[in-house]
This record gives C-alpha cells, sequence and structure tokens, in this order.
C-alpha cells in the first residue's frame, strides 16, 4: 500500500500502481469525469501513470491553469500530426503551451502556408481528435531518440536530444504519431471539441536571429465549441481595445524607425497622462514617507558587476558605453537598485534613521530581441515607478505589508479589482540561477508569505518565478477581457544589501546589515498604460483623463461663448479644450466620441443666452443631454472625482 496526500492534506490508501484516475474516481465519479492532467510530487504526469510510492498528489481539471496547459500542450501535438499529414517533409521543432493557447514553430521547407490554409488545419485537427486516441508515454535512449531524427534529418530535435542526458528521454505517442516530449497530457484526443488557428508569424530557432526562421503556427481549443465561440468574441474586443490601435486614434505615443524600436515617444496628450499617473503616485508615496531620488541614466560596468546584474544579464543586454579614458566602461542602467543603494551608501545610519523609502521614476534600458517587442508591453526603454525600502529586519514585516496597502489602493483607484496575490520563490532544483545564501532566502521567502496571509490576500505559491537576488510578491490581475496580467511588484532582499555593503549602527552600537524592499506598484510606465488602455478601452477613470471636457460650439457666432466656459471651467481645474473647427456640429460629436473625451459641452444661441451648456456623456446617444449652469457642471465633475478617491482611502 502507498499513502497518498491530497490538496486538503488528506490522506488515503491505496495499493501500488493506482493512477491519478482511479484516485479521482475514489473521490468522486464528476471529478473522474473531469480530470484531464495530475501532478505527483511536483511532476507533472498523465492520469494513467502508475503511483508506486508515498507522494503529493494535485488532479488538474479544464478550470486549472495546469490542465488547460496539458490540454493545449495535447493539442499542439494533434497540430503537429495534421501538419505532417497535409505538408508532408516538413521539420517538426517544439510546440509549447502559452497562457492562451499554444504554438508549434515548424520548419515548411518548400510548403507555403498562409491565412488560406488555416480552415484545411482546422478540419484535419478535429478529424483526428475525433478518432479518441490515447496519449501514451514511453522512455527511449538518447541513442535510439537521436536515431529516429537523424533518420528523418531533422536537425532541431538532433539539437534538442543532443543536450538532454541518457535515461531522461521520453517520447508521447498517439495514433501513428510520436512526438520527442516530457509529459503532461490529457487522457486521449476525443476531449478535443473545437480549435482553432489563430495566426502565423516568423520566429527564429531557439529566439536567435543568427539561426534560421521558422514558421509559428499559433492555435487554441477547447473541449466546447461553445467556449471557442466565446473566446474568438473576446478576440474581437480585444482587437477593439488594443492599445496600439487606441494609442494612434487617442493621440497618446508613437515610434520611429530612426528613434529605434521599442523606443516610444510620448505625445503631448500621452505625456499628460503620464504626468496625471506620476504625480497620483507622488502624493500617495509623500504621504507613505517616501523619498523621491533622482539617478542617472546610466553607471559604470563595476556597478553592475558587483549587483550582480551584468553576469546575469550582460551578455542579453546593450552592450558598454567606452569613454575616451582605456579601460573606462559604462552601461545603460537596466535597474535603479544599485543606484539607489549607492544613495543608502552615501552616509552613515543609525536604527534609530530607519527605515530609509528612496523612491525615483526612473528610466531603464533592455535589449530585447526585435521579435519579442510589442508595442507598449514590451519596449527597450521603460520608466519604472521603483522605490526601495532599506529597514531593520524587525521592522520587514510592517514595511511589507505597507506598501502591500499602498499596491492595493493603486489598483482600487484605477479600477483593477480581479487580481491574484502570487509569491514568487526559488526554483528549488535550480539554485545556479540564484545569488545569496539558503538562510537568506527561507527568511524572505517567509517574510512574504507572512504578509500576504496576515494581510487576507487571495495567493499562490509559485517555484521559479522570482528574481535572481530575492522572492516576491507580485500582484495577478484579470482585466475587463478577463486577461490576467502581472501588475505590480515587491521583493524582499537580503543579498544587495550584502553585495554592497549596506550597514547602519544598531542600539548595541554595532554595524547591521539592513533588509531591502524593492516595490514598484505600476511595474513600468509603459507597461502599465498600455494595459490600462485595454482594460478601459481608452475610457479612463475621470480623474486620470488628459481632457476631461471638450467644449463644441455650433458655429463660429458663439466662439467667444465657448472661450468663457472654457475659462470658468479652467480656473476650477477642469481640464477642457474648445473645437472651433467650422465642421457641423455631428461630425464634431462623432470625432470627440472617438476621442473618448468624458463629457461634450455643446454651446449655441440658447446657451449663450441663459448662461448654460448643454451636456453630453461618451456613450450617450444624445437623448439624455442635460442643460445645466456651468457651476453646476462643476460640481458634478468635482463631486464625482472626489467620491473615487474617497473610496479608495485618498
Amino acid at each position: 500500500m502507498i499513502k497518498i496526500t491530497l490538496p486538503d492534506g488528506s490522506v488515503k490508501e491505496f495499493a501500488q500502481g493506482v493512477t491519478p484516475f482511479d484516485v479521482a474516481k475514489s473521490i468522486s465519479e464528476g471529478l473522474a469525469r473531469n480530470i484531464i492532467s495530475a501532478n505527483f510530487n511536483n511532476t507533472t504526469i498523465e492520469t494513467t501513470t502508475p503511483l508506486t510510492t508515498d507522494g503529493s498528489l494535485v488532479l488538474y481539471t479544464w478550470d486549472s491553469v495546469e490542465g488547460k496547459k496539458a490540454f493545449w500542450h495535447s493539442t499542439s501535438h494533434v497540430m503537429a500530426q495534421a501538419l505532417l499529414k497535409l505538408y508532408p517533409g516538413i521539420k517538426l521543432t517544439i510546440g509549447p503551451a502559452i497562457d492562451n493557447g499554444f504554438y508549434y514553430d515548424v520548419d515548411f521547407m518548400e510548403h507555403k502556408v498562409t491565412d488560406a490554409d488555416f480552415k484545411k488545419i482546422e478540419d484535419t485537427v478535429l478529424e483526428i481528435a475525433r478518432g479518441k486516441h490515447d496519449f501514451k508515454m514511453r522512455s527511449a535512449t538518447k541513442a535510439e531518440a537521436l536515431a529516429m531524427y537523424k533518420a528523418d534529418e531533422n536537425p532541431y530535435k538532433v539539437e534538442l536530444i543532443e543536450n538532454l542526458a541518457d535515461g531522461t528521454i521520453t517520447f508521447c505517442d498517439h495514433d501513428d504519431f510520436t512526438d520527442l516530449c516530457r509529459g503532461g497530457h490529457i487522457p486521449n484526443t476525443g476531449i478535443i471539441k473545437a480549435f482553432k488557428v489563430l495566426s502565423i508569424a516568423g520566429a527564429y530557432w531557439r529566439g536567435d536571429e543568427k539561426n534560421k526562421q521558422l514558421t509559428r503556427v499559433y492555435g487554441i481549443s477547447f473541449p466546447k465549441q461553445k467556449d471557442l465561440t466565446e473566446y474568438l468574441a473576446l478576440l474581437e474586443e480585444a482587437k477593439k481595445r488594443d492599445h496600439r490601435k487606441l494609442g494612434k486614434e487617442l493621440e497618446l505615443f508613437t515610434f520611429s524607425q530612426k528613434v529605434g524600436q521599442g523606443l516610444p515617444l510620448w505625445l503631448p496628450k500621452g505625456a499628460a497622462l503620464r504626468d496625471r499617473l506620476e504625480y497620483f503616485l507622488r502624493k500617495a508615496q509623500k504621504k507613505a514617507g517616501y523619498q523621491q531620488v533622482v539617478t542617472p541614466h546610466i553607471g559604470q560596468k563595476e556597478l553592475y558587476v558587483t549587483s550582480g546584474h551584468y553576469a546575469k544579464y550582460g551578455a542579453d543586454s546593450f552592450q558598454p558605453i567606452n569613454t575616451p579614458v582605456e579601460g573606462e566602461e559604462f552601461l545603460l542602467k537596466p535597474m535603479n537598485c544599485p543606484h539607489h543603494c549607492e544613495i543608502y551608501n552615501s552616509k552613515p545610519w543609525s536604527y534609530k534613521d530607519l527605515p530609509k523609502r528612496f523612491a525615483e521614476f526612473g528610466t531603464v534600458y533592455r535589449y530585447e530581441q526585435s521579435g519579442e517587442l510589442h508595442g507598449l508591453t514590451r519596449v527597450r526603454g521603460f520608466t519604472q515607478d521603483d522605490a526601495h525600502i532599506f529597514c531593520t529586519p524587525d521592522q520587514l514585516d510592517e514595511e511589507f505589508k505597507k506598501v502591500i496597502d499602498l499596491v492595493l489602493y493603486v489598483f482600487g483607484s484605477l479600477g483593477f479589482e480581479n487580481f491574484t496575490a502570487q509569491v514568487s520563490v526559488r526554483d528549488l532544483n535550480n539554485p545556479d540561477k540564484y545569488i545569496g545564501s539558503v538562510e537568506n532566502w527561507e527568511k524572505a521567502e517567509q517574510a512574504i508569505i507572512n504578509a500576504a496571509r496576515d494581510k487576507g490576500l487571495n495567493y499562490v505559491v509559485e517555484s521559479g518565478e522570482a528574481a535572481f537576488y530575492g522572492p516576491k510578491l507580485d500582484f495577478m490581475v484579470k482585466d475587463a477581457l478577463g486577461r490576467s496580467w502581472q501588475l505590480g511588484t515587491i521583493q524582499v532582499d537580503y543579498n544587495l544589501p550584502e553585495r554592497f555593503e549596506l550597514t547602519y549602527k544598531g542600539s548595541d552600537n554595532e554595524l547591521h546589515r539592513p533588509v531591502m524592499i524593492h516595490r514598484a506598484p505600476f511595474g513600468s510606465m509603459e507597461r502599465f498604460i498600455a494595459i490600462l488602455l485595454e482594460h478601459t478601452g481608452g475610457n479612463f477613470p475621470l480623474w486620470l483623463m488628459p481632457e476631461q471636457a471638450i467644449i463644441l460650439s455650433l458655429s463660429e457666432k458663439y466662439e467667444k461663448y465657448a472661450e468663457k466656459v472654457l475659462n470658468l471651467l479652467e480656473n476650477s481645474e477642469i481640464r477642457a479644450l474648445v473645437d472651433n473647427r467650422n465642421e457641423t456640429i455631428g461630425k464634431k460629436i462623432r470625432e470627440a466620441e472617438v476621442q473618448k473625451y468624458p463629457f461634450m459641452l455643446i454651446v449655441g444661441e440658447e446657451e449663450e443666452k441663459n448662461g448654460t451648456i448643454s451636456v453630453r456623456r461618451h456613450g450617450d446617444s444624445g437623448k439624455s443631454n442635460q442643460t445645466m449652469k456651468i457651476e453646476e457642471f462643476v460640481r458634478m465633475i468635482q463631486e464625482e472625482i472626489e467620491g473615487t478617491m474617497k473610496q479608495f482611502g485618498e
């Protein structure tokens, strides 16, 4: 008999050789019908894998992240089989699951694949799926695996196998198809009821521009056709909300090939939006005891060697800047934390001085591959709302919880209400990825878990997602379309204070090492604005809008009255502008709707005579226009903004 521990802590005994499916069936018939994958002792396995030792078992259904991952990974195998059937002689490479669906990178050789081929690929995948073929794992020696792919003349699989250790190589078979695979599949292909090819794109083998460019085929699948229909409807809505499209329509930002890929240029309206966000956070930070600092965009190479950033990222970042002095090298700043460590080091501190909270909207630079750049969400130059708190170990818990409160305030004020906290810890199987002692890592990880628990956060623990210098608490936010984004991060770091030899004098008159908290509620201004754009569809909270109202005059005769209204609004700190163009009021309204001004204030003969304005909200049909005094409108705007800020503790 073996003992199986379930996620709720209960322990059940089974005969050796029991499968995850058998365990599910012992719990309920419904669970047995819905289980599609499993995890045993932190290893993903099949539902039919025999269990031979004591251990912890997690059962996955479609409703879990890991269940979807197994479902989509399995479908990538079926799609690869379909592609081989349709295009003989192609070379398969890798086909992982991603956040939404999966992809397979393929060398199509002499074949050409276009959007017109999607339908026949989809039909072939569903035809194979209907065969209800079981997914079966098997082991192979390195020699056997190499022989198989050398016979197929597939250099990509050969390269993958050459980097694997003998005794660790496995294949997955279904129907007459086999593929190199580590495991994690649904029971059989029949569970796949709906499938769609989403797009194709170019992708270099192993992400290296020096290698051959392959074709990346993106797909997604579901256990019900209804799920696919709903997903495709969400995709259409996402296209309308694409921040690149909205950014152009709302004149927020642009890019220039002459300036360089991944380096955004902020237009006046976008700069105003950034200013509002910065002002909002600066105000909250000042209230929380932060001090603003400013650091340069570059630093000597030695600074990043000391911090460890050069060893981890130097080869894949912008290369050193050489000066006329022989041997003198500078780097574009990839992180703000080394600079803040040196600010702390600029004078001696006592325990009575701590905590010190240094904040900066600091621009950093990282060389992302051109194929990975995407609007504002993946850029090469971005501004972090960065801050670093230097505190005593006794202050760590309280300071960490205060940062959680700040993050929650930011999210609430901007309408991000659906989120999960993720405690990102080390991968214990890959200790070489991290710097610092095991003791410090354990202390830091436990501090984060304690704070998340005490604050009542809905949190999960994810292994292998920590930064190289410390664990972190990441906030995974769901937007209006149900997509999950990582926004806001808080990190506990015992390592950089050691590397930079930071100290403070304790009550015992001895020197001690402070603990460092890294935090960024927005993450980066660029990515945050991109996500906020897509979450709101460009309809930002009223307090954040670059312009809160546009005044539309019915004709040139009412220009002076329109300017009078503008002056009164500006005197009350309401951001507005006038559209005095010689265009029809209908056209002005349509264009104002596209620009998403929250309020359109229409002025004509009646309004001028009575000292009023006709108020139309963005998105209204026009039937609900309200005529009111300017003072009434000002009061309405102020009350709406004050109500929003009070709701979140301002």
